[in-house]
């Protein structure tokens, strides 16, 4: 656990480094503000290792993050079981045709026994209009389909005749009829039983706002179940969307924290995430009504697709498991036991071999292979609920029992006191304005070193003032706290971001990392700002220290981190000020056998003009990090901060010429 009193120790290779910066603004540009003076002095000699599993990313099925996002099925309420404040419906799926050549309705004769309801389609019309009569789907605010692509459609259908039915992607396009993208016939088949029927449309046109049309001209009665369509290229065909995927990949994060937050409580327990409900065949998945968020998901993105979302990004699952609370009920501790046994068996979904009751239907899913689960939290939010502290105890004492290795994370806060209770790692939450975030870079400073690790699980910037829909001087103010986890990362074990996604039709929570619709996405200035922190995680820390009357808005750290190639000490500044700075590197403890490589030396900064400015669909790089060579890499530099930026200075280390 250590001491507060940190314990550096030598590492091989030192630094002094000052650069000349130039950048496209100066201090004069920016509003006419003198420069201020500032010194950094790093000390090489001195270092720690920040743990393996310090950044990663959070996901919760918030904002369409999951269904709509990064999970790539493209229809909405698949299955007809659709709730909206307990209330069944069959939207988005709408009629074509009127109600004189069409009655559709909601059918408890689904062959699924989790699934029961299906969609009753009663044709009417002997000379049904042109283009038939039947239903469409519009997806999650319109489907992207594109001209070339393969689209892999499965349904279920019923009916006591044969069927005469035609599915299509359709398009809308302002001005003109309905274009027709790709359509496939399916006739002559005995359908007098449930029957799947399995069809591929190739897309002979491309539209951002396309839907799905089931229609015939047959009059008649037949029944519609689980109707899918999946793109046929996801990320490793495990259902992923790609473009989002590389996003994530991107940040290459540590851990995979799911599938809340909120969402795994519930407003009410029945509407919380159960992961018995989430796995095996999607068809059997009876889907549920996420009461905090308010949507219905029907968890196609479930509990074993999160453990592979997790290995497909080469990072670490970290379940978050309901304790028996909600928002509003909860059972006490002599009725938990259920809940206990839930999360055995989870594990065992995860961990078991293929030959365990719970292990072998993971196996069954095509995963023989055990996933690595080693991280989970006991709630989400609850420390001061009724009955998580008596819960609590009870899930602890039978994990470690059963799993000693298992790392178990509280909600309850520890950074000021004791916990009272046995813990691994705590949650702490961190939500506020950008200058009471900014101020956090010290707010593990001061935690005393002995007992359990923390876990900031969550951060942002929300205050809407401050943060809009994610720009820059959120970003900065994150920037710096996260200088801070850095330099307490002996006690701070872990960190993540919250929210990840946000569906652009459906901004339940703002801001967020990655904006997206059904074609089209960005990172916030927040997403941008993380990639500056992507190699520290197993870096090794070096002190800092900031001399300048302007201290109070500036933020650093230093690591020494490598790639394939090259060594590199790295110098992140966060300047929070209005004003430019003259910075001054300065390391010490070097060694006489090192050198800059300036032709492998860059410069990264994270700024702009305008300190309230955000990303869109239409702008997505206007604040993103711009990378510069830094041919002026010696041993001692001056350098010019832009006001309100991140910079980063990545030295790259090589041992001199004739050293040994």
């Amino acid at each position: 656990m250590g001491s507060k009193q940190q314990a550096w120790a030598p590492i091989c290779c030192s630094l002094v480094a000052v650069f000349l910066v130039t950048t496209t603004m100066s201090c004069k540009g920016a509003g006419g503000l003198d420069e201020q003076e500032a010194s950094l002095f790093v000390d090489s000699s001195k270092s720690r290792q920040i743990p393996q599993t310090l950044f990663g990313i959070f996901f919760e099925e918030i904002n369409h993050a999951g269904g709509g996002g990064l999970w790539a099925e493209l229809v909405s309420n698949r299955g007809f079981e659709a709730l909206v404040n307990n209330t069944p419906t069959i939207e988005p799926w709408s009629i074509i045709g009127d109600e004189s050549s069409l009655h559709v309705m909601a059918d408890r004769v689904s062959c699924f026994t989790k699934n029961t309801v299906a969609l009753r389609m009663e044709v009417l019309c002997d000379n049904c209009p042109p283009g038939g009569v039947g239903i469409y789907n519009p997806g999650f605010w319109g489907m992207n389909i594109e001209e070339g692509k393969a689209y892999n459609l499965v349904m279920y259908i019923r009916s006591s005749d044969s069927v005469d039915l035609t599915a299509s992607l359709t398009c809308s396009r302002p001005s003109s009829a309905l274009q027709n993208l790709a359509s496939a016939p399916i006739q002559d088949i005995n359908v007098s039983n449930w029957t799947k029927v399995e069809l591929q449309l190739l897309a002979q046109g491309t539209c951002r706002t396309a839907r799905l049309d089931l229609t015939t001209f047959k009059r008649g009665v037949l029944w519609l179940d689980q109707v899918s369509l999946m793109p046929s290229d996801t990320y490793k065909g495990h259902g992923f969307r790609k473009e989002l995927m590389h996003m994530l990949l991107e940040l290459k994060p540590q851990f995979l924290r799911f599938p809340g937050g909120c969402f795994v409580e519930g407003n009410w327990l029945r509407n919380a995430f159960r992961w018995k409900e989430t796995i095996g065949p999607w068809e059997e998945r009876p889907g549920h009504y996420g009461d905090v968020w308010n949507y219905w998901t029907d968890d196609g993105l479930g509990y074993y697709e999160f453990l592979l979302l997790a290995e497909d990004l080469g990072t670490l699952p970290v379940w978050v498991f309901n304790a028996g609370i909600s928002h509003n009920d909860g059972v006490n501790s002599s009725m938990v036991t259920p809940f206990v046994q839930d999360v055995f068996d989870g594990l065992e979904f995860a961990r078991g071999s293929a030959d365990s009751t719970w292990g072998s239907v993971r196996a069954t899913m095509g995963h023989p292979k055990s996933f690595p689960l080693k991280f989970v939290a006991i709630g989400n939010e609850d420390c001061d609920k009724e009955f998580y502290q008596e819960n609590y105890l009870e899930f602890y004492n039978a994990l470690k029992e059963a799993y000693p290795d298992i790392q178990v994370v509280s909600n309850c806060e520890n950074s000021s006191g004791s916990l009272g209770r046995p813990a691994d790692l705590y949650d702490s939450h961190i939500y506020s304005n950008a200058i009471d975030v900014f101020l956090m870079k010290s707010k593990f400073d001061r935690t005393p070193r002995t007992g359990p690790k923390v876990f900031v699980s969550e951060y942002a910037v929300n205050e809407p003032k401050d943060a809009g829909q994610g720009n820059l001087l959120a970003s900065l103010a994150e920037a710096a706290l996260l200088t801070g986890l850095e330099t307490n990362s002996d006690i701070v074990q872990m960190a993540c971001y919250a929210p990840l996604f946000t569906n652009d039709n459906d901004r339940r929570w703002n801001p967020d990392a990655i904006v997206f619709n059904s074609w089209q996405h960005y990172g916030t200035p927040s997403y941008w700002m993380q990639t500056f922190f992507r190699e520290s995680s197993g870096a090794m820390i070096h002190p800092v220290q900031i001399t300048s009357s302007y201290s109070d808005s500036l933020a650093a750290s230093a690591i020494t981190w490598n790639d394939t190639e090259n060594s590199f000490l790295r110098v992140k500044i966060v300047n929070f000020g209005s004003h430019a700075v003259n910075l001054t590197i300065r390391a010490t403890g070097l060694q006489a056998s090192t050198a800059v490589n300036t032709m492998a030396s860059r410069l990264t900064v994270l700024t702009y003009s305008n300190v309230m400015d955000e990303n869109s669909f239409s702008n997505p790089n206007n604040v993103v990090p711009i990378i510069r060579e830094l041919p002026n890499a010696a041993e001692e530099t001056h350098a010019l901060l832009n006001p309100y930026s991140l910079t980063s200075f990545d030295l790259a280390l090589e041992q001199k010429a004739g050293v040994v």
